[in-house]
Formats: structure tokens, sequence, C-alpha cells
């Protein structure tokens, strides 16, 4: 109960400077709202028009009073109005962000798993060709930008194959009530495996160099004086050990996903939280700038907070040492 208290507390002094960070930024950036909320017709729009738009979003008040009627407004429950989308902030924020949760979920168990096991597999045969396979893979893609990596896969899978389509989360031209399982399926294949590709490299290498520290204790070199060996000794004295700290830092890695799906969703033109994210920073869209913006911090606090949660509920050894 007092972690949470604490992971409370921790988060809305979080939010209000997050807030109040990226109010000013935007306040203070080159973009003319109004420009970009008129788009091309500006030419045709007179002043009296423009004081009248400036006049609607409250773009005439001062910086601090915007800020504190945002604020007030974020106390009740309301976002404001997107400028770019026309509706309830809160409402384009649920939306876009159902489409990017599904990517960035199976992204996230995806390269969770194949990293998990590729640094055991590296532990465990080290020194040989597999070992030296998974580092030069993790060493190659972890300094490879994500963009890159989908532009391959899509050059690849979508124009020379022709197997997979080339973006979009649905087929052009067919409805949303229409649309089968399997076609928004592989509409997904490609952001998923841009997002897992590159999110393997930190898990695999930090389960390996954990697993060969296990290795090296006394009761691994014990139990393989006695005989065991491959998988069983594996099992019965590496995975809780090696398990523990890959979790918490894949938990610790919802801010690599978050950014990562923000440019798969742009290459792929996919209609997630990451590409609404992109339009209101170029459009100007404060309201919706700001809500994604506070959503994105509860999301990668909530991960930090699970990770240590987590670790606390696998290993009972922490609470102990906490109360002693």
């Amino acid at each position: 109960m007092e972690i949470l208290v604490r992971k409370g507390i921790g988060l809305i002094l979080l939010l209000f400077a997050v807030s109040a960070i990226s109010f000013m930024l935007v306040h203070l950036s080159p973009i003319d709202p109004i420009q970009a909320y008129v788009g091309a017709d500006m030419i045709r729009v007179s002043g009296e028009q423009r004081e009248a738009i400036m006049h609607y979003w409250g773009l005439n008040d001062p910086p601090l009073l915007r800020y504190w009627s945002w604020l007030s407004a974020l106390v009740s429950g309301d976002l404001g109005t997107s400028m770019v989308y026309r509706r309830p902030v809160l409402e384009v924020i649920g939306e876009r962000f159902t489409a990017s949760l599904v990517l960035m979920g199976a992204a996230w168990v995806l390269s969770g798993l194949l990293g998990f096991v590729s640094g055991v597999f590296a532990a465990m045969n080290r020194n040989t060709w597999i070992d030296n396979l998974v580092r030069w893979y993790c060493y190659t893609l972890s300094s490879t930008p994500t963009f890159w990596i989908g532009l391959l896969f899509m050059l690849v899978f979508a124009v020379w194959l022709g197997i997979l389509p080339v973006g979009l989360a649905t087929p052009a031209g067919i409805a949303s009530d229409q649309v089968q399982w399997m076609d928004r399926l592989r509409h997904m294949l490609l952001p998923v495996l841009t997002l897992s590709v590159t999110g393997i490299a930190a898990i695999a290498l930090h389960t390996k160099e954990k697993l060969i520290e296990v290795m090296n204790k006394d009761y691994w070199l014990f139990a393989r004086a006695r005989g065991e060996r491959g998988f069983t000794i594996f099992w019965r004295h590496g995975l809780r050990n090696v398990a523990l700290p890959a979790i918490t830092l894949q938990f610790a890695s919802f801010s690599e996903l978050f950014g990562g799906v923000v440019l798969a969703e742009q290459v792929f033109s996919y209609p997630g939280l990451g590409q609404a994210a992109v339009e209101a920073g170029l459009r100007g869209d404060i309201p919706l700038l700001l809500g994604i913006v506070l959503f994105s911090a509860v999301f990668v606090y909530t991960g930090n907070a699970m990770a240590e949660l987590s670790y606390r509920l696998i290993d009972p050894r922490m609470k102990k040492g906490r109360r002693s």
C-alpha cells in the first residue's frame, strides 16, 4: 500500500512537470497554429477571420491563463478538443491508442520471448558460433534506426515479394465493418516485426550477461559436478535468477517501445497514437499534443512501476529485506 501511494504521488508530480514543460515548448515553437489549422486556404483568410479563429480557440489569452484553463479542465476530466480532428481529445486518444496497443503488446511479448531465449542460448553456448551469431545480431540491430528497418521490411516483403501490404491498418476502399480479422493481422505483421527485431538486442545481451554470472556461481558449478547439464541445470538453477532482471528490463523498455511505435506508424501509415502525435506536433494542435504527452508519460511510468511491483511479487526477499 505504501508503495502505491508513493507511486501515485510521483505520477502526479511527473504529469504536472511534463505538462508545464510541454506547454512552454509548444508555445515557443515557430509553428503558427492558425496557419496549421487552416492549411492551404490561409491566403483566403482575412484578418477578422483570423482573429475570430484565435478567439474561438483561446489563442489570444496570455500563456499562463491558457495553461491554467487547460489544467482546470483536466482536473474535471476534460482534455479539450482537438484542432485537427475536431473531436474531444480523450476520444481521439482512446481510438488511436487501441490500435497502437495491439502493435506494442504483440511486439513487446515477441521481442521479450525472442530476446530472452537468444540470450540464454548465447550464454549456454558461450564462445561458439551461436554466441557469435547472437552477439553480431544484437550489436548490428542496436545501432540500426527503427525507420530504416521498417523501410527495409517494406521493400522486401511488400515490394519485392508482394506477400504483405505496404501499409495502413486495413485494406483501402473497404468499410471497417467488412474487414476480416485476417486482413487486420496481415497489415499488422510488418509494424510488429519492425518493433520486435529492434527490441531483441537489449534483452538478449542483458540475459546473456546475467546467466554467465550465474554460471560462475558455486551452486551452478556444484550442480555440474553432480552431472546436471543442458536444460535441466538451467531450469533448476538459472531460470529464476535471469528471469527477474529480464522482466524488469522488459517492463522498463516501455519508453523505447513507445518511441519506436511513433516511427513505425509513420513508415507504414498505421493510424495509431504515434501518427496522431506527429500530426498534432506538425499542425500545432496543442490540446491533442498535450493529451498525448500526458498519456505517454502515464504509459511509461506504469511500465516502470509494474517492473518494480513484479520484482517484489516474484522475489519476496525484497520485501523482507526492506522490513529488516
